[in-house]
């Protein structure tokens, strides 16, 4: 399974087939070893390939971009060491699913015209949005038209077909082979009969894989003398560490839920694995890894139960490149796009747009603002403004549940009862005194914090304040399990 997600996430980022490969050998040979996940697998991954092709393009120079990959490896290692591996647990999950959709998206519009055979790297030169854009789209498409392939589109057929197939409960006896592996050599075979046949369908050599048959000679390393040349270099560094922390832990998470022994990753420890891994990668010219649900899926099925299962897929990916480069070349970018289509698809289903439906506004709109904004902008932009609109809804229940107010009438006296529930913080500052200057004169009020595991001093203060505008509205105050704080010394 492996191989040809190396190649396909490779060709989806914009980077060398090769750099896929060596991500691939990295996180098996090294990751593995030094990380305490007993199942997790790691390699490039899809939910990185937006953002890798979009750094390659506007740093313009794959020796800087691997600049950014080395920043993104001490960044993760650096949250390793210093414990931060709960940092994925302070993002909604509304704007991690929103993300994750976006990227799906995204990953589908940029494997279509491969999978029609087209093999013009001009068709993705920017953002989403800029795709649409009148010039860009009208110019691309008068070529895009003439550049269609037939025998890519018969390929990408049977290899989505297959794929769909193998995906189904009755083909679970079948899982033994992945489906990837299979599209794969199904498109291998039917370019074959295409070539053998003289056909017009036949694939041209720029639709096939093209792996250097000396791989470790034509790999580039990074330009040092650039590292503090552009500040966008650090930016992205930053951003994809980021990036590839959250869809780590993340995966790190659903992988120990799969686990039949119920072992725990060390999410620290788990950091700092993929920082030394990301290092390396960037100082041997490979794109950024993460850790993989698909994978590590594909392993517990398969009946990993050590990570030295990990450690032999990338043993095994080693000896595929140094032993068999020919058979890769033979393999269709069409069959890569298949796969990512489907990889794509499964991380933007339908169904997680009514299940997000179904929970309610307060989870669905963080979660398409969040895909919308990632669409017409970019990842970090988009992830700050679902983030942002996460914390108002936080806020704004935040105001709704902190108190309640309840009135009764004692003879010809009204009576506000005001209880303050477990947590109040200075949020409540501006209802809380609203509140409090509506209550009318010649009433009796209680303010009752008895309950309250905290009362921010903003509170205290305020509820000190009114103590003495009462006395002259003629209200009497009453205080329970609240101090009153001496306001004059403040000022």
């Amino acid at each position: 399974m492996a191989l040809p997600l190396c190649l396909g996430i490779a060709l989806a980022s914009g980077a060398p087939l090769y750099a896929g490969l060596l991500s691939g050998i990295i996180g098996g040979l090294v990751v593995s070893l030094i990380s305490g996940a007993s199942l997790g697998v790691s390699g490039p991954a899809a939910g990185l390939t937006t953002l890798v092709a979009a750094s390659i393009i506007s740093l313009g120079d794959y020796r800087i971009f691997l600049l950014t990959v080395i920043i993104a490896g001490f960044f993760q290692l650096i949250l390793g060491l210093l414990k931060l591996g709960v940092i994925a647990n302070y993002f909604p999950s509304s704007v991690i699913k929103g993300m994750l959709a976006a990227i799906g998206i995204i990953l589908i519009s940029k494997q279509i015209p491969l999978a029609l055979g087209y093999d013009k790297p001009d068709f993705w030169t920017g953002s989403f949005s800029h795709l649409f854009s009148s010039k860009n789209f009208i110019a691309n498409i008068k070529n895009f038209s003439q550049e269609i392939t037939r025998g890519a589109i018969i390929i990408t057929a049977a290899s989505l077909v297959v794929m769909i197939l193998l995906q189904q409960s009755f083909a679970k006896k079948l899982k033994v082979i992945p489906a990837p592996l299979v599209v794969v050599i199904i498109g291998i075979v039917i370019n074959i009969i295409f070539t053998s046949l003289t056909s017009a369908y036949t694939l041209r050599p720029a639709q096939l894989v093209n792996i250097p048959s000396n791989i470790f000679s034509n790999i580039s390393f990074p330009d040092f003398s650039k590292i503090f040349s552009n500040r966008e270099i650090w930016v992205s560094g930053v951003l994809i560490g980021l990036l590839a922390t959250l869809e780590t832990l993340l995966c790190a998470e659903a992988i120990d839920k799969l686990d039949k022994h119920n072992r725990i990753t060390p999410v620290n420890r788990e950091l700092v694995a993929q920082g030394i891994g990301n290092m390396l990668c960037g100082l041997l010219g490979a794109i950024p890894i993460t850790a993989v649900v698909v994978r590590g899926a594909a392993n517990i099925d398969a009946g990993g139960r050590t990570k030295l299962s990990a450690f032999t897929h990338g043993l095994f990916l080693l000896l595929a490149v140094l032993a068999i480069p020919f058979l890769l070349n033979k393999i269709p970018y069409a069959s890569l796009a298949a796969i990512l289509l489907i990889t794509g698809y499964n991380l933007t289903k339908p169904k997680l747009y009514r299940n997000m439906w179904s929970l309610g506004w307060k989870q669905f709109l963080p979660f398409i603002l969040t895909i919308i904004v990632i669409l017409f902008t970019d990842l970090l932009i988009g992830v700050s403004i679902g983030l942002l609109l996460s914390i108002y809804f936080i806020i704004r229940n935040n105001f709704k549940t902190e108190y309640k107010i309840s009135k009764t009438k004692q003879h010809a006296t009204e009576v506000y009862h005001i209880k303050l529930n477990s947590n109040v913080t200075f949020l409540n500052k501006v209802n809380l005194k609203k509140s409090l200057d509506q209550i009318p004169e010649y009433s009796v009020l209680t303010v009752d914090g008895s309950e309250c595991n905290f009362i921010d001093y903003d509170i205290l203060e305020i509820v000190s304040e009114y103590a003495n505008k009462a006395h002259d509205r003629h209200i009497e105050l009453h205080l329970k399990g609240i101090e009153k704080v001496n306001i004059t010394a403040v000022h």
